[in-house]
């Protein structure tokens, strides 16, 4: 769905923050000045603090299984209902292209008509067309409630909810591990939170479903222009990026990255469902097997002639 479902996760801004907390993960006492600092202890990320340790409190549950519940609690209360619109929203957009390109013809004509009336050149057809084309649309999104600014509703909630959380796991896991209970609350190969995945299974995890939610986003969208083709292989270089990334924080905020990423790609699929967008009540429901379309076009793209995928 979005894009950026899989930005979605704030991978592109999330690098820039956890560099900068690699950078201060070996003392956590150091009282650093600037705007890091300031973001570190502001007011939403020590609401998201409390938030987690009121749902381990409350649930009882250990650290591991607690952050896992807290990120699917946020992910479905918060920026599932916005997934959904953004849905919508996309669903409107789409429908409303043939009419655009139906009046986007009539249009083109009446500029040429009149550019011979009134002597134009080549150069004033085109700034006519476009500029009435661009009202026309407009006015075709106000009258269906749908411009396309809305869907991006999902990001502008989505990435500041994202950092506020890895932040705050960030702040417990370094700050007072020992009264939270952090240093025993992992599990497997993770039994100590505030530490590094040493074993990058995690890291490598979130990386494998950051790439999946790439490709998968890519499969939605056919003939893609030459500027998505680049946009999808920028986040495909900073999916792989976050790995190493991912291996030298806290393993509290890898798992917590792992866990949105996953659940964020679980919404993504549900969203796809025929059900979904019946209930609703979307225009466009392009197949009634898109799960198995989704395969067929995984198949037919990673699995050559000469290799078979089975």
């Amino acid at each position: 769905c979005s894009i950026l479902v899989f930005l979605k996760d704030g991978s592109l801004l999330g690098l820039s923050v956890v560099s900068r907390a690699q950078s201060m993960s070996g003392n956590s006492t150091s009282a650093g000045s600037g705007w890091y600092n300031s973001l570190a202890e502001s007011g939403p990320v020590h609401l998201c603090e409390q938030y987690l340790m009121g749902v381990q409190q409350v649930t009882g549950f250990p650290w591991w299984l607690s952050i896992i519940m807290s990120t699917v609690m946020v992910r479905t209360l918060i920026t599932l209902p916005l997934a959904t619109y953004q849905v919508v929203i996309i669903a409107k957009v789409e429908a409303l292209q043939a009419e655009i390109s139906e009046l986007a013809k009539r249009l083109r004509y009446e500029v040429s008509f009149q550019g011979k009336e009134r002597g134009w050149t080549e150069r004033e057809k085109r700034f006519q067309f476009q500029k009435h084309l661009r009202h026309l649309v407009s006015q075709l999104y106000i009258r269906d409630n749908c411009h396309p600014f809305k869907a991006s509703l999902l990001v502008w909630v989505q990435l500041p909810l994202w950092i506020s959380l890895s932040l705050a796991l960030r702040n417990l896991s370094l700050n007072q591990p020992g009264q939270c209970g952090l240093t025993t609350g992992g599990a497997l190969w993770f039994p100590d939170l505030t530490s590094p995945d040493s074993t990058w299974i995690l890291p490598l995890c979130l990386g494998l479903t950051n790439l999946l939610i790439v490709e998968v986003f890519s499969l939605q969208k056919l003939n893609q222009s030459r500027f998505q083709r680049l946009t999808t292989n920028f986040i495909r270089v900073f999916s792989v990026l976050m790995i190493p990334v991912a291996a030298s924080v806290p393993s509290s905020m890898a798992l917590y990255w792992f866990s949105s990423s996953l659940v964020g790609f679980c919404h993504n699929l549900v969203l796809r469902s025929p059900t979904a967008h019946k209930l609703l009540k979307l225009q466009a429901q392009r197949s009634d097997t898109p799960y198995r379309d989704l395969l067929t076009a995984f198949v037919n793209k990673y699995c050559t002639t000469g290799v078979h995928c089975k």
